[in-house]
């Protein structure tokens, strides 16, 4: 049974004028879990800035939680840009990923090799892929139906879509479609 998973995804309110003239990517990602723990996913809006170029990603998982899905957005996306190293600017509203980036949480975390902290399986992937590209991040505020400059279809971005249903990620596995397991953060 198919899950309609809301693929809310962010465009800032405030002045990005300064982040636009420096970056060459605007990544806006979304999770959500409903439940939490239960039926969840994530979408993913790739721009190319000055360009044409729009790339939409999104997958369900059977039973997941918020956490794993903002942060599974994130480095999905990053994951996909094929050259290295490349100017990346994370759109999101999730506390969770963005504060522990920016605040050097999960360098710590990492340090003490996870020791009580919640998934360490995704993080470990993060650091990897994050290791690779000049991110940074912007947090924005949800749910406020905000849409990229050049949306293909304006309006289309807060939706209900049902993506293809997957097992969610395990602890275990950093290929989210390969486990059967789930985890709850």
């Amino acid at each position: 049974d198919k899950v309609a998973v809301p693929l809310m995804l962010l465009w800032a309110t405030f002045n990005t004028l300064d982040i636009m003239a420096t970056a060459q990517i605007h990544m806006y990602t979304d999770g959500s879990a409903l439940g939490n723990p239960g039926p969840g996913g994530y979408g993913i809006i790739i721009e190319l800035v000055g360009k044409q170029y729009f790339k939409e990603y999104a997958q369900g998982f059977e039973y997941t939680t918020n956490n794993r899905m903002e942060l599974l957005a994130v480095i999905v996306g990053l994951e996909t840009l094929k050259k290295q190293p490349m100017d990346v600017v994370v759109f999101s509203d999730s506390k969770y990923v963005i504060d522990s980036v920016e605040k050097k949480w999960v360098f710590g975390w990492k340090a003490k090799n996870f020791k009580g902290k919640k998934n360490p399986d995704l993080w470990e992937r993060f650091l990897t892929i994050y290791a690779l590209h000049n991110v940074r991040f912007q947090w924005v505020k949800g749910h406020n139906d905000h849409q990229p400059a050049r949306s293909p279809q304006p309006c289309t971005w807060v939706r209900h879509v049902s993506p293809p249903m997957q097992p969610s990620p395990s602890v275990q596995s950093a290929q989210p479609a390969q486990s059967t397991q789930s985890t709850q953060s």
